[in-house]
Formats: structure tokens, sequence, C-alpha cells
């Protein structure tokens, strides 16, 4: 066992300094509770599109109508501004200040008054833009009443608004929040215990084998981080790092004997930052990823279960190698 904590540590090494630097990195769940869903903007506005993201931690509005389009203010003040040459916020508008994160925690400066004339300030060179918007969550403490009531069923929360502005003319982006229960994590634990355990028996009984089984989970575990990349959600370099290592660990596996290292330790990474770093997904019914929330909850269960198992496949190696008695500890 001290081994196996050993390789965590030395995975952990070297995949943590791989994590990029965000402002909003950790400001995104990888699961929560609450659906965000955009309706339509109304009326119309050909060329632009809107669309939640981040488990419906922001909007993403992107702007292709070839025209400004002015994000309004929770006090009807001009917020930002996503023009065809770059998008810019106002420094004197509370709400800017409001939706740093998404707690709302950032100090509004003194000098900010929605009544003021806007003070523009770039912030990207494209036309498209992602933020915090309190009228789409739920604010209050612990539970909606329904669902605190009735957690057994999804509730609708709110129907809400978010006003736009294109010169004089003014329009809405409309959506729905609901509150839905979550699944059972205690079956996706029990799932991932299982595959361990398998795999574990797999490699004891012919080493080749776990290293087949660490491609095979460090693919999934990649296929499903590259998807998550592409769809813009923050903090998944960890999960790729990670994955890629399972993976060079298994090809190692299959052409040479002496794999116990490489085994333990990309399969340490795989179970770490591939699987118990991601569990959230377990936890919470509305998932940052693309595609069917089982999915997502499928791919940690493989990188948790099968990094595991490879893991203590790896030790268990070195300790034959080290003469010492085969034996995992509880």
């Amino acid at each position: 066992m001290k081994r196996l904590v050993l390789m965590v540590a030395v995975a952990g090494a070297l995949v943590v300094p791989a994590t990029p630097a965000s402002a909003h990195g950790g400001d995104a769940p990888d699961a929560t509770a609450y659906r965000v869903t955009v309706g339509a903007v109304t009326p119309p506005e050909p060329g632009l599109t809107v669309r939640a993201v981040e488990a419906g931690a922001r909007l993403e509005l992107v702007n292709h109508t070839g025209h400004p389009v002015e994000v309004l203010g929770y006090s009807g003040e001009p917020y930002l501004d996503v023009r065809p040459d770059g998008t810019f916020e106002n420094l004197n508008a509370p709400t800017t200040y409001l939706n740093r994160t998404l707690a709302g925690d950032t100090p509004v400066p003194a000098g900010a008054d929605p009544a003021a004339p806007p003070r523009w300030s770039r912030i990207s060179s494209g036309p498209s833009v992602r933020w915090h918007d309190r009228r789409t969550r739920w604010l209050g403490d612990g539970l909606p009443p329904a669902a605190a009531a009735d957690p057994a069923h999804t509730h609708r929360i709110s129907d809400w608004s978010v006003p736009l502005r294109a010169g004089t003319r003014t329009f809405a982006v409309r959506g729905t929040l609901d509150w839905v229960p979550p699944p059972r994590a205690r079956l996706w634990w029990l799932g991932a215990a299982l595959l361990a355990v398998a795999v574990a028996a797999a490699g004891r009984w012919h080493g080749r084998a776990a290293g087949a089984l660490a491609v095979l989970a460090g693919t999934i575990t990649l296929g499903y981080g590259i998807s998550r990349a592409l769809a813009g959600a923050p903090g998944t370099l960890p999960a790729l790092v990670a994955a890629a290592l399972a993976v060079l660990a298994g090809a190692v596996a299959l052409t040479r004997r002496a794999a116990a290292f490489p085994l333990a330790l990309g399969g340490a990474a795989l179970a770490l930052f591939g699987g118990v770093a991601e569990t959230g997904v377990w936890r919470q019914a509305v998932v940052d990823a693309p595609g069917p929330a089982w999915c997502a909850r499928a791919a940690v269960l493989i990188a948790l279960g099968a990094g595991l198992g490879t893991a203590v496949t790896g030790v268990a190696g070195l300790r034959r190698r080290s003469g010492a008695p085969v034996k995992v500890d509880a």
C-alpha cells in the first residue's frame, strides 16, 4: 500500500503542474442539480445564438448579426457589448462585478453606478462571450421548497429572461430553470469497486491483460476528456494527461515484461485524476459534458475502477520483483 501511495504522489507531481491557470477554471461545477435550458431569443435575431454552458454555470452568446448586441445588467444598465470586432464589459456597471464569480462575492466598487455612462473595457477580440448570470440560477439557501418537499421528482424553479439590446431595439433570451433529483451514487461506486477487483484479478492472471485494459480505459478517458474540452469545459487537462500516462503504461506492459512501475504510475494517475476528481458526476444530475449524463458517469467509473485495478497490479509486480510476498492491503 505504501508503494501505491508513492505512485499517487508521483502521478500528482506529474499531472497537477499541467493544470492551466484560469480565472474561471475552478468556478464551474462538474455537475449540479439545476438544469438551465435556453429557449429562444424573442423576437428572433438572425445570427445571434445563446446557450447554457459549464453545466449551466454560464450563458454563452455568439453574435454573427453584423452589428453590436448589448447584454443588459440587473438594473437595466449596459453590461456587455458584443461587437463584430470584439467583446467589451462596462466597468461602471455593478453587474460586471457581481458576475465575476459564480458566488457573486466580488466587491462592487463605490464608483460603479448603473446610471453612469458606460466605460467599456475590451475582454476579447471575438464576437462571443460567456458570463455568469444570476437571473438563470436558484439563489436561495438550501433546496427550493418544491424540491425539499418532493426530492424524488424534477421541479420547475423559474422561467427566466435576460434582456438584450441592439441600437434602440430591445429583445430578450428566455429559458427555464429546473431542479433535477440526483442519481444513485452508491451504484456507481459499487461498479467502480467491482471493476477494480476484476482488473486486478486479470492482471494477476496475466500481466499483459492489465496492459490491454489500461490502454482501453485510458483511451476511453481520453475520448471523454477531449469531448469535454471541445465543448468548452474547463479543467480537463489533468484527466487528459493521466489518461495518456495510462495508455503509455499499458503499451509498455504489452511489449515488455518489466512494466510494473509504469502500470502502477499510470493506473494511479488515471484513478485519481480521471476518476476520484470527477466523481461529482455521480452525485448530481446535470453534468458538464456533451451527450447523455450516463456516458459521463460510465467514463468516470471506468477510469476509477480500471485505474485502481491497474495500479494494484503494478504494485503487486513491484513486490514480486523485490522478493516480498504478494499481498494487497485492505
